[in-house]
């Protein structure tokens, strides 16, 4: 019986730093998998004004009944970036034939927008401003055409709304108005 007694202590403290070692091993997967969950920072990628452009097949939208502008983006120009950022060829023209049109990006998952260039008519070429800056997107003030346009089919809140061509369709069919 004294041979028995003689190694409990032993066998106490051997338990005991197999529990301290295997707590320590799940603290530390615990870190790992939480290391693993957050996202990484988000990355812009470098993109540049489509070479072309046309203003003849523009797939309109309204911004707002009382405007005289007619708003549309340029289909072919209609892509999603591996940086999940929407970009487009958008037009906005008035009754009398002036017409502005931009280079843009819509990021669903933020809300906000960017304007990468604008078109230059009298030189036939992209401005593209040094400070461009990602802004939230509004009902109100410049950013309401963009806003509008990733309400209607580009954006499914916070989600991009699928590939470019069910963007489109979206936009057509007016799908929108049924969520």
């Amino acid at each position: 019986m004294t041979l028995l007694h003689s190694w409990l202590p032993i066998r106490r403290v051997a338990l005991h730093r197999a529990g301290i070692f295997a707590l320590a091993l799940l603290t530390a997967a615990g870190l790992a998998c939480a290391a693993d969950d957050e996202e990484a920072p988000w990355l812009e990628k470098a993109t540049e004004a489509p070479k072309t452009f046309s203003i003849d097949k523009l797939q309109t939208f309204t911004v707002s009944q009382t405007s005289n502008l007619v708003y549309g983006i340029d289909p072919e120009t209609l892509t999603v970036g591996e940086d999940w950022v929407v970009r487009y060829v958008m037009v906005a023209r008035s009754a009398s034939g002036a017409q502005n049109v931009f280079y843009e990006g819509i990021r669903c998952q933020s809300a906000e927008v960017k304007t990468y260039a604008r078109w230059d008519n009298n030189r036939s070429a992209w401005n593209t401003p040094s400070n461009a800056e990602w802004k939230p997107l509004s009902l109100s003030g410049a950013t309401r055409p963009a806003t509008i346009l990733a309400m209607e089919g580009l954006c499914n809140g916070k989600s991009i709304n699928g590939n470019p061509r069910k963007m489109l369709a979206t936009l057509k069919t007016g799908m929108y108005l049924q969520r």
